[in-house]
């Protein structure tokens, strides 16, 4: 899976805004195949966004240090 680096949301900003111009062309000329992909890579977009805007940095987790139990004789 593909993750969005923050410095793109300007771009998928630029991508989104193009999205809804073609979207309102494509309901004026009544394109309903077209309004529908446009709309899932809307949902799309907006989802991608969400993802870059959060915080990526996440705390490490203390997994504790392994042993190996010794035979009992």
């Amino acid at each position: 899976m593909l993750q969005v680096s923050p410095r793109m949301l300007p771009r998928l900003k630029e991508t989104e805004k193009d999205l809804i111009l073609r979207r309102k062309r494509a309901e004026e000329r009544q394109w309903l195949g077209d309004i529908e992909g446009i709309d899932l890579t809307l949902l799309f977009i907006r989802i991608k966004q969400a993802d870059a805007a959060r915080p990526t940095r996440r705390t490490p987790v203390a997994l504790g240090t392994p042993t190996v139990p010794s035979p009992n004789r």
